[in-house]
């Protein structure tokens, strides 16, 4: 998420350093208190508790003349949550950033109790409006992800087309994806036999061949997440080296990366970047709503539904634990595959 002039951008974007620098010092060194001694957030939940306390502070110094924390009002924080409303921000992505600034009051109460005793926790008390948005989910079909690939290297958007397709082929999230070591185009396919149906019923041998990724800190119950090496096919390495190619040589040991126009650093790109990505060139390209997390829901729908493979194949990939997380959530059937047709029969 970007502010500018106090106003929420379309895009989904970090609170760069240098709009950071411009918050009142007290309240930057106190969230970094708190993050610093946040032990039980996961690596994946510390990085969006920061960025949603980023967004507050620099709503803070934009609306509440960057004040202290300690002197912000209940109904000057129910300014912020109407602000966000306003913007047509889900109701979830609100709560968030509600919850967000809350623990972080919580842990001020406790920790500093002696110097600010008559601090409370200005979020208590105060309602997310239910707006009832959400964003409908509706997966790229086949032909949608092959034109947005074709379209992408008609454009010789390489890294762009590398990070689509490695996504689509492994049905990772955008924290997993820019785990990615490029030292992984030097990796060895793995093939194996396997037993499957053809078109006319019958059992037939296949060969699989796939890669795997290096070890990816995945979603997880635990603080450092679940260790994972994530597969990948033969279409994902290819664009893989060609982004290599193309991108050149750099001390960077990251795939997906941001370099600096005059060329003096190459870092590891942050995950705003993936979702910059899909809101405005896939989105522009496919005519609809694109974001990181349908790039999996669409692997794991596709493998269902157009090519007729069990839940269990899509749940495997994904790295579900219980197959009911993959029929519920990822599996989207289109309205006309309702099992209730058959009462109408």
């Amino acid at each position: 998420m970007r502010l500018l002039d106090g106003k929420i951008a379309d895009r989904s974007e970090e609170i760069t350093d240098e709009e950071w620098e411009q918050v009142n010092e007290f309240n930057r060194e106190m969230v970094q208190d708190y993050l610093d001694n946040q032990a039980d957030l996961s690596v994946k939940t510390k990085p969006a508790y920061k960025s949603g306390l980023r967004v507050f502070f620099v709503w803070v110094k934009n609306n509440l003349k960057n004040k202290d924390f300690t002197e912000i009002k209940k109904k000057e924080f129910q300014k912020y949550l109407n602000w966000l409303t306003n913007r047509g921000m889900s109701d979830s992505a609100i709560k968030f950033k509600k919850s967000a600034v809350s623990t972080f009051c919580n842990y001020v109460m406790v920790m500093y109790e002696d110097e600010y005793p008559t601090f409370r926790n200005f979020t208590v008390g105060l309602k997310v409006v239910q707006t009832g948005y959400v964003h409908e989910k509706v997966p790229l079909t086949p032909d949608e992800y092959v034109h947005l690939c074709e379209e992408l290297e008609k454009r010789e958007e390489w890294q762009k087309l590398a990070y689509l397709v490695f996504s689509y082929s492994t049905g990772c999230r955008r924290a997993e994806a820019r785990q990615l070591l490029k030292e992984v185009v030097d990796y060895t396919a793995k093939e194996k036999e396997i037993k499957i149906v053809d078109e006319d019923g019958k059992e037939v041998t296949a060969i699989s061949k796939q890669y795997l990724t290096n070890t990816i800190r995945c979603k997880g119950k635990s603080v450092v997440g679940k260790q994972r090496k994530l597969k990948f096919g033969e279409d994902a390495m290819h664009w893989l080296k060609k982004w290599l190619e193309v991108r050149g040589e750099d001390d960077c040991p990251y795939m997906f990366v941001i370099k600096r126009k005059d060329g003096s650093e190459t870092r590891q790109v942050g995950e705003g970047v993936f979702n910059d990505w899909c809101s405005t060139i896939f989105t522009e390209i496919v005519g609809r709503r694109v974001h990181p997390h349908i790039l999996r829901e669409s692997r794991a729908t596709n493998i269902v539904v157009y090519e007729h493979k069990s839940a269990e194949v899509a749940q495997k990939l994904l790295g579900h634990v219980d197959v009911s997380t993959t029929k519920n959530h990822y599996i989207i059937k289109p309205d006309e595959d309702d099992e209730s047709d058959e009462a109408f029969i």
